[in-house]
């Protein structure tokens, strides 16, 4: 009896137990949580002060006063700072945070380990002017593209930058050591730099009409001053850089597959892109080849194609019916509007078939600034994730004024209407404009701030089928041959990414593959070429993006069934930020977070 009587009492000890660890748990969890939000608090404030212009892209405006830093002692301090909050992250368990938690402290980790190895392994400080001409430009043109305080607050920042021109420009001459520096990007820094004085002609120079007479004799001044260095340096980089620039452009192995683990953050490894790649070219161009035999048969109805045709039969069929797409081309000085014309397109099939929701932030399509080009022919660029709100620009290239008739004919044969159309729907809608707008409203700002290249380009080059499938352009068969074109694409990118940096492929056999491969014309594979050699493991994006967003999306439908919705499925994968995919679909499928 006495056994009886008390197990009603024994089960209440225990429940009041497990009550008593739960609460014990929670706590635990929470006084975790805290550690780990002030440390990522504490390393925001700080990591923004090491360089005061990215802080003015990112939105943080306390130092746009400031140019920064680019010595061995800058380089010193941030190393220290890096290393510190390491330390810091590596004494938290993150076992014990929150799941949202999780998934920015292995972004956090990442983000940490990559800069100290690019800074102490990769030394691109040392060996590519690039990163100089983008941060001289990016000093003038941050403060300016966007409305996020009064004219004349922003310009009086101009003026206080441009004044320190001289000692920025000295320290990169001191900084970047000739003999390793690679012809290419020493060539490439030449045209950039000349760009950085268009941005003080075309658009420091509209506002100073609109000054107090004070502050205009100022900004005057500070523009003499910069243009005198920028001056100086161009002739630094043009006498002594580029005579003396003997540096090797390949990354090697060893360093490409550790830039390509720190890019991708993935499982796959380069021999496993390579892989992949190499049978998504052979199905992509059967794909091609059954569409273009519509397209054909269409034009010529009496042809009969053979059972087993050979690869040139298929390569001169689906270049007869790329032929037709490439009839109809925009003129040299209407490609901004003919995207503005795509992109109006695009939105209203969005909201017709209510694709995703479509946030309220201002868009505006422009060329390119004169110091970006020379890498790509367009970009998104989003404002800073603490300038959420403010205007996006989708940049496009024009044609160089130096091409011959001859190759802007090419370029604009690559970039006709229907690819307008799709590097529209990639660069802004639904693609990188539509998907940082919802990323940068997440509360988190490490997650927005450390965001993940491969979910951001893999969402993009997933868009672009995904609006073929919801019937842009009315099912037009040349539309998805060229979409699975600019695929095909992507897929060679990261076959010429490894292929330039780890197999040493020279330029006549990368064009081959481009041109004879991948379909592409002259000077989109002379500009990928260049691309490849000025750059590397970003390429792969695209590719592996696209591999983990199309997966994701064929795991969640059959998680979901029946419930599946495709604006639920993409508003839900979009409010997440921008973490890898293996990260959005441990958060959707409910799922352990992976973290180190």
């Amino acid at each position: 009896m006495s056994c009886i009587r008390s197990k009603p009492l024994l089960m209440a000890i225990a429940y009041l137990g497990i009550c008593a660890m739960t609460r014990s748990i929670i706590q635990a969890q929470d006084s975790m949580d805290r550690r780990f939000e002030s440390l990522g608090h504490r390393y925001l404030e700080g990591f923004t002060a090491l360089s005061p212009v990215s802080a003015t892209l990112e939105g943080d405006h306390r130092y746009d006063g400031r140019l920064d830093q680019v010595g061995a002692e800058a380089r010193a301090e941030k190393g220290r700072f890096l290393r510190r909050f390491l330390g810091e992250l590596e004494a938290i368990t993150p076992a014990e945070l929150s799941r949202a938690n999780q998934v920015d402290y292995a972004l956090l980790d990442h983000h940490l380990r990559a800069s100290l190895w690019r800074q102490d392994v990769l030394q691109e400080w040392a060996w590519n002017p690039l990163v100089y001409t983008g941060l001289a430009g990016n000093a003038i043109y941050g403060l300016l593209a966007r409305d996020f305080a009064s004219l004349e607050d922003r310009l009086s920042c101009v003026a206080d930058r441009l004044e320190q021109f001289p000692r920025l420009l000295a320290q990169i001459r001191s900084t970047l050591q000739p003999a390793r520096v690679p012809k290419i990007h020493a060539e490439t820094a030449v045209g950039q730099n000349r760009g950085i004085l268009s941005i003080l002609d075309n658009s420091v120079e509209l506002y100073l009409d609109r000054l107090p007479a004070g502050q205009r004799e100022r900004l005057v001044k500070e523009m003499v001053t910069a243009r005198d260095a920028v001056k100086k340096h161009q002739e630094w980089l043009e006498q002594e850089l580029l005579p003396q620039a003997a540096g090797e452009f390949r990354l090697g192995k060893r360093r490409y597959d550790q830039k390509l683990a720190f890019t991708l953050q993935t499982a796959l490894t380069r021999p496993q892109v390579r892989a992949r790649a190499d049978r998504q070219l052979h199905e992509l161009r059967e794909r091609m080849y059954t569409i273009a035999k519509g397209v054909y048969q269409q034009q010529h109805p009496y042809t009969k194609f053979p059972a087993r045709p050979s690869k040139a039969y298929q390569q001169a069929i689906i270049r007869a019916c790329l032929e037709l797409a490439y009839a109809e081309r925009p003129s040299p000085d209407r490609i901004v509007e003919e995207a503005t014309d795509a992109l109006k397109r695009a939105t209203a099939l969005i909201r017709q078939k209510d694709l995703l929701t479509i946030p309220s932030d201002p868009l505006e399509i422009i060329l390119m600034p004169e110091f970006r080009r020379g890498v790509s022919l367009a970009y998104c660029d989003s404002p800073g994730v603490l300038d959420t709100g403010q205007k996006t620009f989708y940049a496009v290239a024009p044609p160089p004024g130096d091409w011959t008739q001859q190759q802007v004919h090419s370029f604009l044969r690559e970039y006709n209407t229907r690819s307008l159309d799709n590097l529209t729907i990639h660069e802004a809608m639904p693609g990188h404009f539509l998907q940082l707008a919802h990323a940068n409203r997440y509360p988190g700002k490490l997650r927005a701030l450390f965001g993940s290249g491969v979910f951001v380009e893999g969402w993009a080059t997933y868009t672009e089928w995904m609006m073929v499938e919801a019937g842009f352009r009315q099912n037009d068969p040349l539309m998805q041959l060229i979409v699975l074109k600019w695929y095909l694409r992507d897929v060679t990118n990261a076959i010429l990414d490894q292929a330039v940096h780890v197999d040493g492929i020279g330029e006549e056999e990368a064009l081959r593959l481009l041109v004879e491969d991948a379909f592409q014309e002259e000077r989109e594979a002379a500009g990928k070429w260049k691309r490849a050699c000025l750059t590397s493991a970003q390429l792969s994006t695209y590719f592996v993006g696209y591999l983990e967003h199309t997966e994701l999306r064929r795991k969640v439908e059959k998680a979901w069934g029946s419930h599946f919705n495709l604006k639920t499925y993409h508003d839900k994968v979009l409010s997440f930020g921008s973490p890898p995919v293996q990260f959005v679909e441990a958060l959707l499928l409910d799922r352990p977070i992976p973290v180190r």
